[in-house]
């Protein structure tokens, strides 16, 4: 029987790039006979995201395309748990609306699970010789700081733990108590996948195209701050990991 992948799309008013993003996800073949579902969480946004996407869902009848409307904003954290909540597939994995990440990636993601060796697989923007843009300087040295404190806690060598190229097996992550509902599900995550008895975490190369913030991108010095917290918090002091535990 075929294995599936769950494709999740958290959106925010994403009407520029939400048709050419969900083209470029449709159009993967991947590896080892897996199958795909798409599924879109428009976090209530204010644009022609919603029509957008269903009118793509109409055009191409034949792809597993589903769309979930959040009734109101509620982060992109939230929109992923709803997402997670709502995947059939055997692994999953978070597609940005935005173009920043090449969906064709996907199987250099999945190529350490087909080959037997991980449960959950990282993209590495900071590994690799494949093509990155280059944008902001304290993007970056915030990044490898907050990728470096979640690893003094994890005891975990990540390059780069706020990636947003996050491959799990789907009954792992589903395991998860997870509640951040903004950009702090990154090293909530992470701290909480790190802890599984036996869990083998990979991690791959993968390409970059950032956005400026005239193009739309929406993190901000605050959601670093975020992460700082996060990290502190469910690695020393909400340590519970699992839903039913």
């Amino acid at each position: 029987m075929a294995k599936k992948l769950s494709v999740i799309i958290p959106a925010f008013n994403e009407e520029q790039t939400i048709q050419t993003i969900l083209e470029k996800v449709v159009s993967v073949k991947l590896i080892e006979d897996f199958e795909m579902e798409v599924i879109v969480v428009n976090d209530s946004s204010t644009d022609g995201t919603r029509a957008k996407v269903e009118a793509f869902i109409k055009e191409k009848e034949a792809a597993d395309i589903k769309l979930f409307n959040q009734p109101s904003n509620s982060g992109k954290g939230a929109a992923i748990h709803r997402g997670i909540k709502e995947a059939t597939g055997d692994y999953i994995v978070v597609q940005d609306a935005d173009n920043e990440y090449n969906p064709q990636e996907y199987n250099v993601l999945l190529q350490p699970v087909t080959d037997g060796f991980a449960d959950v697989v990282f993209g590495s923007r900071f590994m690799g010789g494949r093509p990155h843009r280059i944008l902001f300087f304290w993007h970056s040295v915030g990044n490898r700081l907050l990728t470096t404190l979640s690893n003094m806690f994890t005891n975990l060598n990540l390059t780069d733990m706020e990636t947003c190229y996050k491959l799990f097996d789907a009954k792992m992550l589903k395991s998860l108590l997870l509640k951040e509902n903004r950009f702090g599900f990154e090293p909530e995550v992470t701290a909480k996948i790190a802890r599984i008895p036996k869990v083998r975490i990979y991690e791959v190369g993968i390409s970059y195209y950032g956005r400026t913030y005239e193009e739309g991108k929406k993190i901000s010095a605050k959601d670093g701050f975020r992460a700082i917290y996060c990290i502190i918090k469910y690695n020393l002091f909400d340590r519970k990991t699992f839903k039913n535990k």
